[in-house]
């Protein structure tokens, strides 16, 4: 029996966490309801020291007990990013465009979530977040709503019955002005986030990643606490 002054457990859930403002925000999401476990990648991209320095900012912030860092250097080794080929340029002030950026990592998503689904797998963990946003994103196929769809049946189908595990994306549906104003009400610590695709010191404000955090900020009527060229 348990006594009142006790608190019940809360179950656990993994948390996709990059360090980008979207993936704080989902975070803070989490947090209200499960024990937040921390899962974050390297994979070779340009900002992968400033984006490890934001997920440390974050764990530490949030005061989260498990977490888990991945290596999978083979990605840059596929390249075809501008976000790991530093030969190729990354897009700066890109005119609205129905073609998927350079920046996009070949089938990188799919990849992460199913480190993320072994992982919650191993511990019996039934819920992953992730902070795909498809509205006002740089129209990466795998931030869509029906690839999550897909995803999640691929789970159903390729893991243990009693597993029941589910990706969810709180976001995806959001544009980022609403994205803001949930992160600012839930009390996110945006000045320990990073979203800028090009510089690891002051955040370039050109690129799609740049281009669309200002937009959020601006439309919600808030000053980004993070410093611009």
């Amino acid at each position: 029996m348990i006594r009142k002054a006790e608190k019940i457990k809360k179950e656990s859930a993994i948390v996709l966490v990059s360090g980008g403002m979207d993936s704080a925000v989902i975070a803070a999401i989490a947090i209200k309801k499960f024990t937040p476990i921390f899962l974050h990648f390297n994979y070779g991209q340009r900002t992968v020291k400033k984006e490890l320095w934001s997920f440390n900012k974050l764990k530490e912030y949030y005061g989260v007990k498990q977490s888990k860092t991945v290596d999978i250097p083979y990605l840059k080794e596929i390249g075809a990013s501008s976000l790991l080929d530093t030969k190729m340029e990354i897009p700066l002030d890109r005119a609205h465009t129905s073609k998927i950026p350079s920046t996009y990592v070949p089938f990188r998503n799919t990849q992460l979530l199913s480190i993320a689904v072994s992982w919650a797998e191993s511990l019996g963990v039934h819920q992953v977040f992730y902070g795909a946003n498809q509205v006002d994103s740089s129209g990466y196929p795998d931030c869509r709503e029906n690839y999550l769809k897909a995803f999640n049946k691929l789970i159903k189908l390729g893991t243990k019955p009693e597993s029941r595990i589910k990706i969810t994306a709180p976001l995806i549906k959001m544009n980022k002005n609403e994205i803001v104003r949930m992160g600012i009400k839930l009390g996110v610590p945006f000045q320990y986030t990073w979203s800028c695709y090009k510089n690891t010191d002051r955040a370039c404000g050109h690129c799609d990643s740049c281009k669309l955090r200002l937009k959020g900020f601006k439309s919600a009527g808030i000053s980004d606490p993070i410093k611009y060229e």
